[in-house]
């Protein structure tokens, strides 16, 4: 279990964080849900203790993080950052299996376990294929698949995942989901990143929308992916809208009336200036596409 209490961060004079308080139960698959620069970021760090908030706590299976030393930090939560690029060319296999790193120990350091629970982690994300690759060599979305099978293989009983399908292509986005999914199922617990209200309403047991202001709505999808909030957050961008049973979030300027066939909140070049510069009112240059 989760306990975030009364987190208050402020950077360069900036209040980023104000009393945001919230608790993520076991085997739950929790969202957290906002727009750029809200300071989800930040929270996940203030919460790993890669910073330090000036107020507030987090505590991890009852235990307040600030008291654990790194080594029962790391057998406790496992980390999936937005990127990361590593100086060395460390094999695809070798960085997943630096995610057993917190349980060697002893003269015999990596055990056949180990191994195992690496490879293991690979092939559930489909990606035994390129074990002997050069990591730094992969794609952006390559190494993300690789960062979750480390964290999978570090098996601890709680996950922070941020963004973790940003890079990746909708086949594998929805493949990470349903393996999130999974994970929650044998009992452990997910607290994942995400900007898609589609992705959070499908697959999230809990959703935790923040904002500039702090938290904003906490709930189960149904209640907190609504006109209302995310109008709050997004200022009149999207709406909710149902199909067969299946609740999706689209833009307005889609959903609305057309004009000619066309949205009428979407602008758009005349047929003669595709590929053309061109300037808008603004001043703003743009190319028709």
């Amino acid at each position: 279990m989760l306990q975030v209490r009364d987190i208050h961060y402020t950077y360069a004079g900036y209040p980023v964080l104000s009393g945001v308080s919230f608790s993520v139960y076991e085997g739950e698959l929790c969202g957290l849900f906002g727009p750029n620069g809200c300071g989800k970021t930040t929270l996940f760090k203030c919460c790993l203790r890669f910073l330090t908030p000036d107020r507030g706590s987090v505590h991890m299976g009852g235990d307040d993080v600030s008291q654990k030393k790194v080594e029962e930090l790391a057998k406790t939560v496992s980390y999936v950052p937005q990127e990361h690029k590593p100086p060395f060319p460390y094999l695809v296999r070798e960085v997943v299996l630096m995610g057993r790193t917190p349980h060697l120990g002893g003269f015999f350091g990596v055990k056949r376990r180990d191994k195992e629970m690496a490879l293991d982690a690979l092939d559930r994300l489909g990606i035994s294929n390129i074990a002997d690759w050069p990591y730094n060599q992969l794609s952006g979305g390559q190494r993300q698949l690789v960062l979750i099978a480390r964290a999978i293989a570090q098996d601890t009983p709680l996950m922070f995942l941020d963004e973790p399908t940003s890079t990746l292509d909708f086949h594998n986005q929805m493949k990470i989901w349903e393996i999130m999914r999974g994970i929650t199922e044998e009992g452990k617990t997910i607290l994942a990143c995400s900007h898609d209200p589609n992705h959070v309403a499908w697959f999230c047991d809990r959703v935790i929308v923040i904002s500039n202001a702090g938290i904003v709505a906490d709930g189960h999808p149904r209640d907190v992916i609504t006109d209302e909030v995310l109008d709050r957050i997004y200022k009149d961008t999207c709406s909710v809208r149902s199909d067969n049973g299946v609740r999706m979030v689209m833009p307005r300027c889609i959903t609305e009336k057309t004009i000619a066939g066309r949205p009428s909140h979407c602008r758009r070049l005349p047929e003669d200036s595709i590929g053309e510069k061109r300037h808008d009112p603004d001043g703003d240059e743009h190319y028709g596409i």
